[in-house]
């Protein structure tokens, strides 16, 4: 089996009362993938919206994120494959237009073992995973000593990232 970290996001509930719910039936349908079982699930976090280039993101909920390590015998492709059919069964609408929209659920495979790859349809690690603190203070929670390939200790990246406004949820209630 590989070890994989994938990160989880929600700012759209979709048919259920909050994004928090949308990560818990995330969390579950990722339990149940073939050939694959979850190990540990970081505390849910409140996060602003990030990174829209239209200037949109005040115009977006508040985010709900977690990163979940999944030891798995899928493939890396395989397992991206099944992170986009578990996106599709919850309603995500991809915009090709704007890369950072709201979104029902968003999967994101960041690490898989320690393979460095880029292919067209796939890089690992994940590209811009050192660049955000709703992913790497997740990630550092369950794997305090992770080192990221090619970029270093995960913790010491974070270390120099500006400071954002992150909240771990308190028995993952998501206040309004």
């Amino acid at each position: 089996m590989s070890t994989a970290f994938i990160a989880l996001g929600s700012n759209k509930a979709g048919d259920l009362s909050s994004p928090v719910a949308q990560l818990r039936r995330a969390c579950k349908a990722l339990d149940e993938l073939s050939f694959s079982r979850v190990r540990r699930i970081s505390s849910f976090y409140r996060t602003q919206a990030w990174g829209n280039p239209e200037g949109n993101a005040e115009d977006q909920s508040d985010y709900c994120n977690a990163v979940l390590e999944l030891h798995t015998e899928l493939s890396p492709a395989a397992l991206l494959s099944a992170l986009h059919a578990i996106e599709d069964e919850f309603g995500r609408v991809r915009d090709a237009n704007n890369q950072n929209a709201a979104r029902t659920l968003d999967l994101d495979l960041l690490l898989y073992a320690n393979l460095s790859v880029r292919t067209g349809e796939l890089t690992l690690p994940h590209p811009r995973m050192h660049q955000r603190l709703f992913v790497l203070v997740p990630l550092l929670e369950i794997a305090e000593d992770i080192v990221l390939p090619k970029l270093g200790k995960a913790a010491e990246i974070l270390a120099q990232l500006a400071p954002e406004p992150i909240q771990k949820l308190k028995d993952d209630v998501w206040d309004t």
